[in-house]
């Protein structure tokens, strides 16, 4: 395995490579094609270089825990907006999640829906490319772009582009209260028409989902609300009598422990941690997402399902070896967790149009031109 200590010893290893690299942060996120090739581990790459609280930004070496950086945001109040999802018990992975992985899988959780994914939060990066050159691009201002906008481009490229040594992330405050309003006993259909009115209603939503089994096996739609105390428990209580419109039993939380809770629950995946069965993410119109989960059930049994993202974004968990998307009309979908075998014979990622396919070979034969990163990760 290599173990760079720093940027410039990274950048001698890849352009002295004679074969393909495996890229690895923290060895948390086993996702995609299996990727043969010498192991280059970043997680030496550690630190944070600048946290200015006042500008609310952050830079970091990619390799540093992300646990360290939550820990420094914490202490002055701030988060990093996009909640990233920990993936460890849902894949059975062990290793510390590193910042330079979650921006390389663009990792996002329940709140993308008013903040965007994790490429909105960043601000520049840092990254050694298949050649070994050392590049750049963006800074600690979101204006500050020219050429490829290779900000964006690197977040979600899983390494396939270049390796990240460093990133730029804007932060934000820690609202000073939480709520969440829950909706017991709805079926999927009406569940997302709940989240739908209460997305589109003026108080100001951070997080919508559905578990069609929860944690007591019954149905509970969940609905979040955070700011100022007087203004969540305002907002609450709004939600609230839209959604008693809609049928089931409504409840509010109050508790930001519990809430907290609930949120990790949905935002890791918890349902089908440490069960049976192939894991897939898919990102629908939320309108569609009912009749795909439905036709699923027709044709399998024991089908698990957990909708996030106001049913734009639905978990499934089926049998070993089912390809989702047969059922599939419209979206895409990534297999998240399953066998080698799994990974090696279903396409793990969205087989992507031929345009765009043409658009992404340019980009890797630009930025790695050798083939040695990541080879064949995202098919």
């Amino acid at each position: 395995m290599m173990r760079p200590s720093n940027e410039a010893e990274l950048a001698e290893f890849v352009a002295s490579a004679d074969g393909p690299l495996r890229i690895e942060g923290g060895g948390t996120r086993d996702i995609g094609r299996p990727v043969a090739g010498t192991k280059l581990s970043t997680a030496n790459l550690s630190g944070i270089s600048l946290y200015e609280p006042g500008a609310l930004t952050v830079v970091a070496a990619a390799g540093t825990p992300l646990a360290e950086i939550e820990g420094k945001l914490a202490a002055e109040g701030q988060r990093l907006a996009f909640e990233p999802m920990d993936h460890r018990e849902l894949l059975g992975t062990a290793g510390t999640s590193t910042i330079g992985g979650v921006v390389a899988a663009n990792v996002s959780g329940p709140r993308r829906i008013q903040v965007g994914a994790c490429r909105d939060s960043l601000l520049g990066v840092r990254f050694v490319d298949g050649m070994g050159r050392v590049l750049k691009n963006g800074g600690r201002v979101m204006k500050n772009v020219t050429g490829y906008d290779l900000v964006k481009l690197m977040a979600g490229s899983w390494g396939t582009l270049g390796v990240l040594t460093e990133v730029s992330l804007k932060v934000q405050a820690i609202p000073e209260a939480v709520g969440c309003v829950l909706v017991n006993g709805l079926s999927d259909v009406d569940a997302v028409a709940a989240m739908s009115a209460a997305l589109g209603s003026p108080y100001d939503v951070t997080g919508a989902a559905h578990a069609p089994s929860g944690v007591d096996g019954h149905p509970v739609t969940m609905i979040r609300i955070e700011g100022l105390e007087a203004s969540v428990a305002y907002r609450a209580a709004k939600i609230t009598e839209l959604l008693e419109k809609l049928g089931g039993e409504v409840l509010v939380e109050r508790d930001p422990t519990k809430v907290g809770a609930g949120w990790a629950w949905v935002r890791d995946v918890a349902l089908m941690q440490g069960q049976a069965g192939d894991v897939w993410r898919v990102s629908v119109k939320p309108s569609d997402g009912p009749e795909f989960v439905a036709k699923l059930r027709a044709k399998h049994a024991d089908v698990s399902v957990l909708y996030d993202w106001g049913g734009g974004l639905v978990w499934i968990q089926v049998a070993e070896g089912t390809d989702v998307r047969a059922e599939l009309f419209a979206g895409h979908a990534t297999l998240i967790r399953g066998s080698e075998l799994t990974r090696s014979t279903i396409p793990v990622f969205q087989p992507e149009p031929a345009p765009l396919a043409a658009l992404s070979t340019g980009l890797r034969a630009k930025f790695d031109p050798r083939g040695i990163l990541n080879a064949g990760l995202m098919g």
